[in-house]
């Protein structure tokens, strides 16, 4: 009897301690699925919620943060979701914080994100309704993908066209067999490098130039620093300036004359028509020119003549020896 009764105890402790067991748990599973302790609830509104079930957890910047606790349908275009989030998370979680829908890895259960957002905002409270971000699905994933396999297939199939085409192009393999190609190549790469070097040069001597010039240095410099050389090339270009209002004068002036001297030759008067065109004054000009000269020689004479006479041989003589003197 006293060992049925023994029995029966460690029954019922054995009883009590699996009751207590399994309590716990249920409120550890509880707990980790929101059932129990402090939580608020904040809603999002989806047109897709791409597979999301109530139970998914729901992560704050990557924190376990809460669960799903429903989701339902508004109207044809609109499913909003609850969400039960651990009060610890409220100071955290602002009006403006933007929720998402994700997966769990590649390819694993739905899972809510809430992120935040930059710009300041009061905390949430209960029963808020929060924005919400459109993810990419792994439909429109898919659909994209296969997208982007057709043109890579059609750039494939392009590609191949183009590569028989050069396999069956002799000229282009006459081309690359040539060796003298390469030589050319190398001959223009030689001549451009010295190219480019002789630009360098001339690029450093501009820029040593343009530094000179800067500080005053060489022809440029002192063109442009001193004041004194500036204020006498204003001064040359007045001067040209004005001598070219003076040559404009004078050849309006000439060609006044020259006009004049048309006019009266057109007419058959003045004094250069009588030279030109009037041959009895020509022949007087003429006359008169000979007879000047043959004065002049007979003036050379008389003179030479002077020269020898023995009364005017002394003055002469004289002033040829005063020359020579006057030479030394």
């Amino acid at each position: 009897m006293a060992k049925q009764i023994i029995n029966n105890i460690k029954l019922g402790i054995f009883v009590i301690a699996g009751l207590i067991i399994l309590v716990t748990s249920l409120y550890m599973i509880g707990r980790n699925q929101s059932y129990f302790g402090n939580n608020i609830t904040v809603r999002a509104r989806f047109t897709n919620v791409m597979g999301l079930t109530k139970g998914n957890n729901v992560r704050f910047s990557g924190i376990q943060a809460g669960n799903v606790k429903s989701v339902h349908i508004v109207n044809d275009s609109v499913i909003e979701v609850a969400m039960l989030v651990e009060r610890e998370f409220q100071p955290y979680i602002h009006k403006n914080a933007i929720v998402s829908i994700g997966n769990e890895g590649l390819m694993g259960n739905k899972v809510i994100n809430i992120s935040t957002n930059p710009i300041p905002a009061p905390a949430v409270e209960n029963d808020d309704l929060l924005p919400v971000k459109k993810e990419v699905g792994t439909n429109e994933m898919l659909e994209t993908l296969s997208t982007t396999n057709d043109n890579v297939a059609v750039i494939s199939q392009d590609l191949k066209q183009t590569i028989k085409r050069l396999n069956n192009s002799a000229a282009l393999w006459n081309l690359l067999n040539d060796t003298s190609i390469s030589y050319n190549l190398k001959i223009s790469l030689l001549n451009i490098r010295s190219a480019a070097v002789k630009v360098n040069q001339v690029a450093t001597g501009l820029n040593t130039i343009v530094v000179d010039a800067h500080n005053g240095k060489g022809t440029v410099g002192t063109l442009l620093a001193d004041t004194a050389v500036a204020t006498d090339l204003k001064q040359a270009v007045n001067h040209i300036n004005g001598a070219s209002a003076e040559a404009d004068a004078v050849i309006a002036r000439l060609d006044s004359l020259i006009g004049g001297i048309q006019k009266d030759v057109n007419n058959g008067s003045g004094t250069v028509y009588t030279l030109l065109k009037d041959t009895a004054t020509t022949n007087k000009l003429t006359n008169s020119l000979d007879n000047i000269e043959k004065g002049t020689a007979a003036f050379n004479e008389d003179m030479e003549a002077l020269k020898h006479n023995f009364l005017t041989r002394r003055y002469f003589r004289k002033q040829e020896k005063a020359k020579k003197e006057a030479g030394k």
